[in-house]
């Protein structure tokens, strides 16, 4: 196509009139018609818009070239890669789907994807794909039970000339987090709802970020009073060696403590409790303890 050269320009009123010879001007590189001064058209050759469409019309080698590029592109994604032609036939798979799907890539390109992934067709996937071929649409999402049950993947699905890309990745460990997550917010609640348990949330400096009505009722203080303060303060004198010392062996092995101990209320009457004392890990350092108070009745 001859496009190193300047395109010729035409109205749109002198092009209807030389149809004929405008056409024949295409043939030889691209005709622009223009509508009230501005670009409103471009009239090309047959061959020249197969080039540009990527039709059937389209040489071999050119076909061949983009599908080797685009093999080369996935095999450096760091997700499962792969990519599908209009007919979902696998052209490319990346080491890291190979070993998602446990086949490898020589094996998989050429299937058909609904074969290999025989668990799309009760997956709202299946439709998802068929919009991502069918119309270029975009998708990404979480998605369970696709490769094995309770297997939670990442997917993103990207248009591309020769059909579409599928990106994976495992987040099933991100959604159990989330599950479990869940789970203890669920607990908390309920441990609340009880109103037998007061909990406070430490700093790892033993600072109070954060107390239940529980707590704050069993020492006669309001939440604002006991924040920053250090949770040994609400301790009987003589006990709250034992607990920094609980405290800090919770920090250094990680695993939780449970001590006999005192809180005095603001009244200063001792109150004979029991401590739990769990870490809070982050994912790169202790983020604090979280502290249960439970009441001992007397024996």
């Amino acid at each position: 196509m001859a496009t190193a050269h300047e395109p010729q320009r035409v109205s749109a009123a002198e092009f209807i009139r030389s149809f004929a010879n405008w056409r024949l001007q295409a043939a030889r590189k691209p005709v622009v018609v223009t509508h009230h001064g501005k670009d409103a058209h471009v009239l090309i050759s047959l061959d020249d818009y197969r080039r540009l469409d990527g039709e059937h019309g389209t040489d071999a080698a050119s076909a061949g070239k983009l599908q080797d590029s685009l093999a080369a592109l996935v095999e450096w994604v760091r997700d499962g890669a792969i990519i599908i032609d209009r007919q979902w036939c696998i052209l490319s798979i990346n080491p890291v789907a190979s070993d998602m799907l446990e086949r490898t890539a020589a094996a998989l390109i050429g299937e058909n994807l609904a074969h290999v992934l025989p668990q799309l067709d009760e997956s709202l996937l299946f439709q998802r794909i068929i919009r991502l071929i069918d119309h270029r649409e975009r998708f990404s999402g979480d998605v369970p039970g696709i490769l094995r049950p309770r297997q939670w993947l990442r997917v993103d699905l990207v248009p591309l000339p020769v059909g579409g890309a599928i990106l994976l990745r495992d987040v099933s460990e991100a959604m159990e987090g989330v599950a479990a997550g869940d789970m203890r917010y669920a607990l908390a609640t309920a441990i609340d709802v009880d109103g037998g348990v007061g909990h406070a949330r430490l700093s790892v400096r033993e600072t109070i970020d954060a107390a239940n009505e529980t707590l704050t009722a069993m020492v006669g203080v309001d939440a604002a009073a006991i924040q920053r303060v250090r949770f040994s303060a609400l301790l009987a004198l003589g006990q709250r060696a034992a607990f920094s010392e609980a405290l800090e062996a919770v920090f250094r092995g990680g695993d939780p403590v449970r001590i006999l101990s005192q809180v005095v209320t603001r009244e200063g009457v001792a109150l004979d409790v029991a401590l739990s004392i769990a870490e809070v890990r982050g994912a790169y350092a202790s983020e604090g303890a979280v502290v249960l108070v439970t009441r001992r009745l007397a024996t």
